[in-house]
């Protein structure tokens, strides 16, 4: 009876190991999309979810502990041999990126930020915000005066027609100035 309800628990934890074991076929399945330290990692995966199963099979259908303990024993090592290697391989590779990424980036030097856009972003909301202020003064001023109401048009079309011109100013400013950057920076070298 012992055997038979460690079966049933070895039975629902495989089962319920496979949110590791679906994807670790999946990356087998991808084949070579999938880097080495990937696929090696995923049979370390398939290798110890497989030994529970057997394990649990063994449990069911033998009454001697020897043989499951066994299974599990050489199971796990297995497992962790190839764990090993698949973490070995992880590293090689991330030393191999990093290289690769180091050698693409000599020499270039990174854009400086550019808060051109958002400057006049600010610029132009601001000139919205305030061309409203200011049609909604003059649309109550105006209520009680007939004579006012070409000023309480024009003002709110001066104050947003002035930040406008004021955001493309510094549009160009800006944009003279990372032309400047760029014709200043040194060229890569290529090789």
């Amino acid at each position: 009876m012992r055997q038979a309800l460690l079966a049933l628990a070895t039975a629902t934890t495989t089962a319920s190991g496979c949110v590791w074991y679906v994807p670790a076929l999946v990356a087998l399945r991808a084949g070579a999309d999938r880097p080495a330290s990937h696929r090696r990692a995923a049979v370390a995966c398939l290798t110890g979810w497989g030994t529970t199963g057997i394990v649990t099979v063994l449990l069911l259908l033998t009454r001697t502990w020897w043989t499951p303990c066994v299974a599990a024993g050489t199971g796990g090592l297995l497992t962790a041999a190839l764990m090993t290697r698949a973490a070995a391989l992880r590293r090689r590779e991330a030393r191999e990126a990093a290289l690769q990424w180091t050698r693409l980036g000599q020499g270039a030097t990174l854009p400086a930020a550019d808060r051109g856009r958002h400057v006049v972003a600010v610029l132009v909301g601001a000139g919205l915000v305030a061309a409203t202020l200011a049609a909604a003064a003059g649309a109550s001023f105006a209520a009680g005066h007939t004579t006012s109401r070409p000023v309480a048009l024009t003002v709110p079309a001066a104050v947003l027609g002035a930040f406008l011109a004021s955001a493309a100013a510094y549009a160009r400013v800006a944009r003279r100035r990372t032309g400047t950057r760029r014709a200043t920076t040194p060229e890569r070298s290529r090789g």
